[in-house]
């Protein structure tokens, strides 16, 4: 569970460019663009864990973002 939380921050951290890379759900693409625009902290810490919660749900394959992540060089600094 916080491992995929933890994915989802990394998300988040790409810039718009790198993310388009990435084969996501739409609905996971469009909550992580959300959370590029939320400015309060503990908004964005709902929205990560709102993100996490969405990759269970969808049964996103964490190896295959991990991967995707990797092929972009995207080694996951702080958010934003």
């Amino acid at each position: 569970m916080h491992e995929l939380q933890r994915l989802g921050e990394r998300l988040v951290a790409l810039a718009p460019q790198q993310l388009a890379r990435i084969d996501l759900p739409d609905a996971l693409r469009e909550q992580i663009e959300l959370a590029h625009r939320i400015r309060a902290r503990e908004g964005l810490r709902r929205q990560l864990q709102y993100i996490g919660r969405l990759m269970r749900s969808a049964n996103v394959s964490a190896d295959a973002i991990r991967s995707a992540l990797a092929r972009i060089g995207a080694t996951g600094g702080a958010a934003r």
